[in-house]
Parts: structure tokens; sequence; C-alpha cells
């Protein structure tokens, strides 16, 4: 086995992906000649000092001995090294590597374009550029082999270029979007050397490029709900509550009116305060709340197919109160990766509520942050009174009930979205509304959740 040389150890580079640092052998060019006088089994390159050393020899003695083929193959041998060193030395100036997707976003079952470019902008050309890419092992690549790594999650890909001066070269490939999420693609390490194959040096490009997959969006007539009034009456009985987003009117201030009810141009063409009147609804305001775990001990692990289904029952509901325009808000026991916070969106309506909510799903993890029944309890008080609680979950267990008939005597408006058969006569769920997801209840293998999030044992 080769000796190391101690001088030769390089800087670790910072660990891919999360995973642990990588120790990287020297190699030749990347400090210049440096007293190597074996060969490195590591490196594909194999010049080393007793190259130059051999081409002095030979020079001296084709001198000493008066032999012009000695002379010449030295100097040959000394010239051939000088040039491919610095060849190397330029090899990777002005090399720009690019990567290109048709969208930034797409939705699970699509397939997007991605183009990988390299660009050589000297007047160099490259003889040989070997381009190691890290991918996302959860969307397949067609046209290319995906090698493993030690992250399971990651995989990577290996290019092979040869540049003219100032040219430019690009691949296609095709994405599968089979797995929702936010996927890395990156780092990428850069390798070139000279035209003699005597030297090579290496890049590591660290930035990485995120590409987001939301949840599968279907239609309600799909999942199996009514297409009118999905989730119950849309007006309010009784006057009971009012949307402050939608103002029909005004009127002469009451004491008990609130000062944000107060409508100051009005007031001040009356000369007398003037308080807005709201048209009452319950359903224009609409929280949808994702239980992510699958199983009654969350800490157990989960069912990766039931939480896709109802991260896109989750997905498809918002994106029908968005068509609607009403305000729609998002609140998960799921987090987002690295991240011990549940996922919260406030309800609102603007241009872009709908892409905030998308890419909150498409993030979110399995592990939850806490049991459902427990976030119920702790955010109610927090959202708008008149809003109707969209709970869309994979099961219902005997404490989420009793959380919900709480809640319902409180005078909550309540919707309960579940892939579980349920009792709808069960006292406990007396004025709520139950929407059972059409289709057989999806079957899957129990996983372990990622990471040790700790939890009940």
């Amino acid at each position: 086995m080769a000796k190391q040389d101690p001088s030769q150890t390089l800087p670790e580079p910072a660990p891919p992906m999360g995973g642990a640092p990588v120790a990287v052998p020297a190699f030749p060019g990347e400090r210049g000649l440096r007293r190597r006088l074996w060969v490195d089994t590591t490196q594909e390159t194999q010049f080393s000092d007793a190259w130059l050393l051999v081409a002095v020899l030979l020079f001296i003695l084709g001198l000493a001995l008066r032999q012009g083929g000695l002379i010449m193959i030295g100097g040959l041998l000394g010239l051939t090294a000088g040039a491919g060193w610095l060849w190397d030395r330029l090899a990777l100036g002005g090399i720009e590597y690019r990567r290109s997707f048709a969208e930034q976003r797409a939705f699970v079952g699509e397939t997007i374009d991605l183009d990988l470019a390299v660009t050589n902008r000297k007047l160099l050309p490259v003889s040989w550029l070997r381009i190691v890419d890290r991918v996302p092992a959860a969307l397949p690549l067609a046209g290319i082999e995906v090698m493993p790594t030690d992250v399971p999650t990651v995989g990577r890909i290996r290019m092979l270029f040869a540049l003219r001066w100032f040219e430019r070269v690009s691949r296609r490939y095709q994405v599968s979007c089979v797995q929702r999420g936010f996927h890395a693609f990156g780092p990428a390490e850069l390798e070139a050397g000279d035209i003699f194959g005597l030297f090579s040096r290496k890049r590591r490009l660290e930035r990485r490029q995120w590409f987001i997959v939301y949840p599968k969006v279907e239609g309600l007539a799909d999942l199996g709900l009514p297409p009118k009034e999905p989730f119950g009456p849309a007006k309010a009985q009784r006057q009971l509550f009012a949307d402050p987003s939608r103002t029909v009117g005004v009127r002469d201030h009451h004491p008990e009116d609130d000062f944000r009810r107060i409508h100051w141009k009005a007031t001040a063409r009356r000369q007398q305060l003037q308080s807005r009147v709201y048209e009452p609804s319950t359903a224009h305001n609409l929280v949808v709340i994702l239980n992510v775990a699958t199983l009654a001990r969350h800490w157990q692990g989960y069912i990766p197919e039931w939480l896709e289904r109802v991260v896109s029952v989750a997905a498809s509901i918002a994106a029908y109160a968005s068509e609607q325009r009403w305000p729609v808000g998002l609140i998960a026991n799921g987090a987002l990766p690295e991240s011990d916070q549940a996922l919260k969106v406030p309800p609102g309506r603007s241009p872009g509520q709908l892409t905030r909510i998308m890419e909150a799903l498409a993030a979110v993890s399995p592990v939850a942050t806490r049991q459902i029944d427990d976030l119920l309890r702790l955010e109610s008080p927090k959202l708008p009174w008149g809003s109707t609680l969209v709970l869309v979950t994979a099961l219902v267990t005997a404490e989420l009930k009793a959380c919900l008939a709480d809640l319902r005597a409180e005078g909550r408006r309540l919707v309960l979205v579940t892939l579980q058969e349920v009792d709808e006569t069960d006292p406990l769920l007396a004025g709520i509304v139950v929407r059972r997801v059409a289709g057989s209840l999806p079957q899957g293998d129990i996983l372990e959740l990622p990471g040790d999030r700790g939890g009940e044992p």
C-alpha cells in the first residue's frame, strides 16, 4: 500500500447532503510538484516527481555520454511534463456548469425537462472534463444512470465532456415527478486535466438547486365529496358570524362596535361615526387542518401511502377553496424538514396564498409534532370565529372524536374528511359534517420515522 505523505493532506470538504465528511486524498497539480515519488492508486493520473527526476537524469546522462537520443528523450519528457502541468493549471478556469429546469415546480405525475449545460469560456480547449453531480434518488432520471451514494436519499450521475474553445455543450434529461417534496440537486464536482493525462485537478460547486414537487390535486367529485356544498351550507342560518373581508354597507356606530369596524371615509362624509356592515357567512373562511399521523401512536412510524393520500386530499380542498375565492389557510401537525414546529399558513386569499399552501404541503414531513386533538385545542382559539375547520385525517381515534365534540359544543363549524369508515350516528359526531374519501384505503408497510425526534415511549 502506498505511504501517505502528511504534507499532501487537503482540508476536508463540507459533508454532502448532511453526510459525514469525506477525506479527499491529494492529487497531482493541486499544489504543484511536491516530492511525490510513488504511485497513487486512488488517482487515474499517475504523474509524480519521479518522472521529472528521470527526465533530468536522462538529460544529464545524455550530455555526459554525448548521446543525442537521451538528451532528446529527457528534454521531451521535461517539456511534456511542463506543458501538461501548465495546461492542468488552466483547465478548470472559465468552466461554467448550469442546471436548467423547464419548470421549477411541478405536480406529482408530471415529467419535466432538465438541461445540464457546460460552457468553456476561454481560448484553451478542455481535453476532458468529468462532472459528478448529486441528484435526488426519489426522482427517476430518464437517459442517464443514477448511481447510489452513502446517503440513501441521494444519487449521483457522471458525465464526460470534451470542449473546444468557447464551446457550450448541453444535454437534456427527463425528470419523473413521482414523489412530492423539496428535492435538492447538487453539489457537483468538476474534474479536468491536461491533454496528456498526466495531471488532474478538481473543483467542488457547493450551490444546490431546489426542485419542488407539489402533491397531486384532484377534483372534489373524484374524492367522493358532493359537488354542491361539499362542506355544508355556505350561508349561516342566523347572522351569528360576519366576514370582515366582505363589506355590504354602513350604518351608524354603536357603542359595542369594534373600533376596527369604523368606516372612516363614510364618517368624514356624514360627520358622524359610521360602522361597516359585513356579510354573514360561515364557509367563506376555510381552514384545512391536516393530520399527518397514520397510526394511533404516531411515534411508532407511519404508512407512506396513507400519508400521501391525506396530503393530496388537503391540497385538493385548498385548491377548491382558492377557486371559489374563499380565504383559505392550513394547519398541520407535521413539520417542515429540520424543524420541530407545527406547520401553519394563516387564512388569506392573496394571489400567492395557494402557492404558499402547496409549498408547505410539498415539504411537510411525516413526523407529527403533537397529537392532532392537542393541536386542535391549541390552535382553534386563534382562528377567526366564523371559520369552517376542515379536518383531513387517515384515521379517527376516540380522543379525536371527543375533541371535535368539545369544539362543536363551543360553536365551531367542523367538517371531518377521513380515509376511514366512521359511524356518522356516533353522538360525538352530532352536528359535524362527515365526508369519507372515495376509494379503498391504500395498503402499505409501516416505516420508521426519519431521524430521532424523541416522542413517547
